[in-house]
């Protein structure tokens, strides 16, 4: 089923709006759910909390692209589950991603305000839409999706060194782009 029906489908209440999103893209949903959780019985509730997000978000929302939207709406909702959780055990694959990201941001998102914070992921995602295809896959597979280097490999059919020199290269440029446009890091 195409995405613009799946959404028409929540906009006429139809519950089987949220069957055809876990055809379509559970496995996606619980493999970011994963990554981010690191426990599969937290990854399977933060997709149940996504579908349950998505039927009250959808009206009044209708996302341009639906499967990022989705991506987005399940990611924030792992974060936030993982904060929740994290004082009691931590997912390395998460914090080691999130630390990376570090040396470019920091500092930076306590003092954010929420014009400030959007202000930063545009300048992020117009350095983004300047990096090649397989750059660009790269960085989001792992600081957005937070996939391991390993599985980024596998799926890109790149070497782990390779992936890693890539992801140090991203960063350093990102981080001079940052200063670029006005950001003190």
């Amino acid at each position: 089923m195409k995405d613009t029906e799946i959404i028409e489908l929540y906009w006429q209440r139809d519950q089987s709006a949220i069957a055809e999103t876990g055809t379509k893209y559970g496995n996606l949903l619980r493999k970011i759910s994963f990554n981010i959780l690191a426990q599969n019985s937290d990854a399977e509730e933060n997709v149940n909390d996504t579908y349950f997000s998505l039927w009250r978000l959808m009206p009044p929302k209708r996302p341009s692209y639906f499967s990022a939207f989705i991506c987005r709406v399940s990611r924030n909702l792992a974060l936030k589950k993982y904060e929740y959780l994290s004082s009691a055990k931590r997912n390395q694959n998460a914090v080691i991603s999130i630390s990376e990201l570090n040396e470019c941001v920091s500092g930076t998102e306590s003092s954010l305000s929420e014009y400030e914070e959007k202000e930063l992921i545009n300048t992020i995602n117009s350095f983004l839409k300047k990096q090649k295809y397989t750059t660009r896959a790269v960085f989001i597979k792992r600081y957005f999706y937070f996939f391991t280097i390993r599985e980024i490999a596998q799926q890109t059919g790149m070497s782990e060194t390779r992936i890693t020199t890539l992801l140090y290269r991203t960063r350093k440029e990102l981080k001079r782009y940052l200063i670029k446009e006005g950001y003190s890091l």
